[in-house]
């Protein structure tokens, strides 16, 4: 099959690769008919070289039909049309059933101390093959995949691998009051999702925060104030205060986390990491990795006293310098981490109709074929060409 592969930082690249195969009674096999490029593949793009080997297949995003099915799997068919979530959660065990997928107790990686495997992420999270290719295995075949209907695009309903919950769970964690302000930095895929979601769910003001005219464009266009951060850069907390009474935002998503290319002292020591050997590389990350903490800085000045900042852009630094003074004194209560895919997936798929309140059928900027990839990476690093959300086609 071909599939899209990380060959250096970078570097990727379409590839003849062999092709999955049932392993495990419980293993599906997906043929791809659809699969993103997400922010975070561009850490692996850059940033987290030293946990990948050339070859690793990337992605995270996929949907499509499935092919084969291992003795043991009853829910599903060949045949049926399927999302798959980027935690490789497997359902049944103690942290799936309180909601916790990305904490999946079956597939902790122990030897990294990180949690839920996920697909197509590094040997951080595993080193399970991704999505961006024509074919997938999928575990936990009776409990993983999202079974959805034939008939509507793709575009419907892929975002259900991994944007719609992560936003969903951005909103759901900022705690926004009925009728209250929150402000999003960032407007990439999940940044404007979380600004959609956020307005459908009842915010009386949403505050959304970038410095990519075409991101700032797509958000204000379906009801977001847009504050451009070239114009305001340091005074963009002195504006949102202004925005909101003085008081500040009753709660502020960070949707920006470490940036992909890396900044100023952080980016510096991401490139030493990537020229070492990969064991020097690592423990360079794991223990004197630092983030640019601009986006979160700014949520803490943003956000009002007593209100919440919920992280959802992914950070990787080990010695982040976090002002835990003034998160004290402001009383803020903070809510983080990996998004749990099927602990939202009821509440988002009834919002997945002819209606679409979110905007799913039109988020994707770009669909390019599978073999296009390559270039596709560059122009989403380099924020160009308008390129927000791109969907590959196998």
């Amino acid at each position: 099959m071909r599939a899209l592969t990380w060959q250096g930082k970078g570097d990727v690249s379409v590839e003849t690769v062999p092709d999955p195969r049932i392993e495990d009674p419980a293993d599906i096999v997906v043929r791809v008919t659809a699969t993103g490029i997400c922010g975070s593949d561009l850490h692996l793009y850059e940033v987290l070289g030293p946990y990948l080997e050339p070859g690793d297949i990337l992605g995270h995003e996929p949907m499509g039909i499935v092919e084969e099915v291992g003795p043991g799997v009853t829910a599903l068919s060949a045949g049926d049309r399927v999302v798959v979530p980027f935690n490789v959660s497997c359902g049944t065990c103690w942290m799936c059933g309180q909601g916790l997928h990305s904490q999946c107790e079956t597939t902790q990686v122990h030897e990294r101390g990180t949690g839920a495997a996920l697909f197509g992420f590094s040997q951080l999270y595993g080193e399970v093959p991704g999505g961006q290719a024509e074919f997938l295995r999928v575990p936990f075949g009776n409990t993983l995949p999202v079974k959805v209907e034939h008939g509507p695009p793709d575009d419907r309903f892929v975002y259900l691998s991994d944007v719609l919950p992560t936003a969903w769970q951005a909103v759901e964690y900022a705690a926004i009051p009925p009728g209250g302000s929150v402000t999003v930095l960032g407007l990439g895929p999940i940044g404007d999702m979380a600004a959609r979601i956020a307005l459908h769910r009842g915010a009386g003001q949403v505050i959304g925060v970038d410095l990519v005219p075409e991101r700032l464009a797509r958000a204000r266009a379906r009801g977001v104030h847009t504050l451009d951060l070239n114009e305001f850069g340091d005074g963009a907390a002195d504006e949102i205060r202004r925005l909101t009474g003085g008081r500040g935002s009753d709660a502020v998503i960070d949707a920006v986390g470490m940036e992909a290319h890396g900044a100023g002292a952080a980016g510096a020591a991401q490139k030493l990491a990537n020229v070492l050997p990969d064991a020097v590389g690592q423990k360079l990350m794991e223990r004197a990795g630092l983030d640019d903490m601009g986006a979160f800085t700014i949520a803490v000045d943003a956000v009002r006293r007593g209100g919440t900042i919920s992280i959802i852009g992914v950070y990787g630094g080990a010695v982040d310098p976090v002002p835990m003074m003034t998160l004290f004194d402001k009383q803020i209560q903070l809510r983080m981490g990996q998004a749990n895919v099927k602990r939202w997936v009821d509440d988002i798929l009834p919002l997945l109709n002819e209606n679409d309140p979110l905007g799913v059928d039109d988020f994707a900027t770009h669909r390019l074929p599978l073999e296009e990839a390559e270039q596709a990476y560059k122009t989403f690093q380099e924020k160009k060409d308008g390129m927000v959300k791109t969907l590959l086609i196998p």
